[in-house]
């Protein structure tokens, strides 16, 4: 029998994502991973690094990883169940920088996906659909003979090579909260090797999140780390994604419910400024869903801000672009560059964000201090498949905002004098993007009716989150 051929609808902008032994089985799996493996053998790269989440569905899909890479000639190098900015680390320093990342990230249990590297380059965009085209014209490389497949153990190099990199200069007490999901793996063995004392909560890696969806960027999942906060009276929490690639922070406050969350834009600024410290002038690169006052913030510092799309593969293009130091995004994705190596890791930006804060005595303070503006969390419209980019679309063409810059590399954001409204397609759910910000209530909700009105009139049965 011949092999099921993969849907077009899981590859993705920035990655490949489909439900598991629905739009994403084994047979496309496997064709995907040989797909990957010939365009590695074209760029010389014979060995790919291979490595999975914490996922029920990983370790046969990962399996189906190997073989797809061996069928091609190409030679495996499996980590086992490792965050992926380890995978993204062992690429780099033992694979020749081609690797695939097994994760669904942030999606329900049911998903599963694959995030790419071939020859130190992160596929995005065109690329990412040229591996359908290859898969379904049958231009796969097929080897005579197979590749070699080994085991090979990277926890422990990554974390001493995180540790290198960083280290507070005093003790603190911290939450960690994993979800569930792989960064429960390492990051308790590297906030201790940090001299960190930690509260550690939902450490064990378990695919069904039975406490709550390993998804930072959404407050709900940040209700037990703000309690364990006042609990144990700790002066930071942190909380990691399904696959330790994004980062959230949170401050104590009197009871659970005054914690507040410091969200990636604002906490870019605090990086921005520590980078900018030793390397002034260099692009500082950041997110269409980011506060207009961390350009503010880059420039005071003595850097450039460059605003970009969303995601993160498109963030490291740019990044490598551009030579840039640090980029972010507001899901919370932090990339460091040299020393480090410019992929998204959420483990090292808690170590460095852990070193910068230790150097003062009320990290609450100094977060707070952040500059922020009346703003939202990011709002969802809900759409059918393919809907969003559609309306995104037509918006983009013919949607207009009176007195307002506007930006259209991601969908469209509207930059005002006293704020700025957001709309784009999400490039892994079926959904609409917003966010909004301003100086004060009055303008929030002047910028939230403007963009209601046009939204409404190119789709009058959405139904609007604000």
């Amino acid at each position: 029998m011949s092999a099921q051929l993969p849907a077009s609808s899981i590859f993705r902008a920035y990655d490949i994502r489909g439900i598991v032994d629905q739009t994403l089985t084994e047979d496309a799996v496997r064709l995907i991973a040989q797909a990957v493996a010939t365009q590695s053998l074209q760029a010389g790269v014979k060995q790919v690094v291979i490595g999975r989440d914490g996922r029920l569905s990983g370790p046969r899909l990962s399996a189906a990883l190997a073989a797809g890479i061996r069928a091609a000639g190409a030679d495996v190098i499996d980590i086992g169940a490792a965050p992926t900015p380890v995978l993204y680390y062992a690429a780099h320093v033992v694979g020749g920088g081609s690797g695939i990342m097994l994760t669904g990230s942030h999606n329900p249990p049911d998903y599963n996906g694959c995030k790419i590297m071939v020859a130190g380059t992160t596929l995005a965009g065109d690329e990412i659909t040229a591996l359908h085209s290859m898969i379904h014209s049958n231009a796969l490389t097929a080897a005579a003979q197979p590749g070699d497949y080994r085991q090979r153990a990277m926890l422990d190099d990554y974390l001493q090579a995180v540790l290198a990199h960083n280290q507070p200069e005093r003790r603190m007490t911290i939450v960690a909260d994993y979800g569930n999901g792989i960064a429960g793996c390492i990051g308790p063995q590297l906030f201790a090797a940090l001299g960190v004392t930690t509260v550690n909560l939902y450490e064990q890696v378990d695919g069904h999140f039975p406490n709550h969806h390993p998804d930072p960027s959404n407050p709900d999942n940040l209700r037990a780390l703000q309690q364990a906060l006042v609990e144990h009276q700790a002066e930071l929490g942190l909380a990691f994604d399904g696959d330790g690639d994004r980062l959230g922070v949170v401050v104590p406050g009197q009871t659970a419910e005054d914690c507040e969350i410091i969200w990636a834009d604002r906490l870019m600024m605090l990086f921005a400024q520590d980078v900018l410290s030793s390397q002034p002038g260099e692009n500082i690169i950041f997110d269409v869903k980011c506060t207009g006052r961390l350009a503010e913030q880059i420039r005071r510092h003595g850097g450039q801000p460059v605003m970009w799309r969303t995601g993160h593969s498109l963030i490291k293009r740019k990044m490598r672009e551009l030579n840039a130091p640090l980029a972010g995004e507001m899901s919370g994705h932090f990339f460091f560059g040299k020393p480090w190596y410019g992929f998204d890791d959420a483990l090292f930006a808690a170590a460095r964000l852990l070193s910068i804060l230790s150097r003062q005595h009320d990290t609450t303070k100094l977060l707070q201090a952040l500059p922020s503006g009346i703003n939202t969390p990011e709002l969802h419209i809900h759409t059918q498949e393919g809907e969003n980019h559609e309306f995104i679309r037509l918006f983009q063409q013919q949607a207009g905002f009176s007195g307002a810059e506007l930006n259209n590399i991601d969908g469209v954001r509207a930059d005002f004098s006293d704020g700025w409204g957001l709309i784009r397609a999400s490039n892994t759910t079926p959904v609409l993007v917003l966010r909004f910000e301003a100086d004060n209530h009055t303008a929030l909700q002047r910028i939230q009716a403007d963009f209601a009105r046009q939204i409404s009139q190119f789709a009058p049965d959405f139904k609007l989150p604000f």
